[in-house]
């Protein structure tokens, strides 16, 4: 198939294919004899798996070491259950984070019901965000 026929199989910009071949997560696809870049479906199942570790949060840089570990002719089933842990790990410790956000803005909401606007000074800025004195 050629490249626009592949993007409209993975729903992706033909840039983007471009793009991960430069990075090295597609093989150099064959060239017809017009020189145009065709493909087969194991470029297809490679794109999917892309999409699919991209939408669990698994950076380019990841996807590729997971890649390369099977076109090393490796089973990269731990490496991918380690780099999950690791981000599973970060979206924790994420949540804990945005959780503390939380109450912070709503002390600051709860706290801007209470101010009066006039009594805000140059010094300041803002006495809804100024540390309390």
């Amino acid at each position: 198939m050629l490249i626009g026929e592949l993007a409209n199989a993975v729903g992706l910009p033909s840039q983007t294919i471009r793009f991960y071949e430069r990075k090295g997560l597609l093989p150099a696809p064959e060239r017809g004899a017009n020189g145009y870049r065709t493909y087969d479906e194991s470029t297809l199942a490679r794109l999917r798996f892309v999409q699919t570790a991209q939408a669990a949060g698994l950076t380019l840089a990841e996807i590729g070491t997971i890649l390369d570990l099977r076109d090393d002719g490796n089973v990269p089933c731990a490496h991918v259950a380690t780099l999950i842990n690791s981000k599973l790990h970060a979206v924790r410790a994420r949540i804990r984070d945005l959780a503390l956000l939380e109450i912070e803005l709503d002390a600051l909401i709860e706290r801007s019901h209470r101010l009066d606007p006039d009594d805000c000074i140059d010094a300041d800025i803002c006495h809804i965000i100024a540390a309390p004195q």
